[in-house]
């Protein structure tokens, strides 16, 4: 790495951004999880919110972890 050249952003979008709302979401997504989770243990829930709630999560999860890789992928070529 070169220290008289300033570092590139990678990413289509503001990559430090990406990875915060990335993050942020996945750990929302966790959190609902975990207390879904707790709720159904103590019965406040049925298994069948449990289940949809945890999926619900996983996939929101999933989603925003890919749109930050996909960020990444399609970093427009300036060099």
């Amino acid at each position: 790495m070169n220290p008289d050249r300033p570092q590139k952003n990678r990413g289509f979008l503001n990559p430090k951004r990406v990875v915060a709302f990335s993050f942020w979401t996945t750990a929302a997504s966790i959190l609902v999880a975990v207390v879904a989770s707790i709720l159904a243990i103590w019965k406040f829930t049925g298994t069948d919110a449990l289940w949809r709630t945890v999926a619900t999560c996983v996939v929101i999860g999933v989603g925003t972890i890919a749109f930050s890789l996909s960020n990444r992928l399609f970093t427009p070529d300036d060099d």
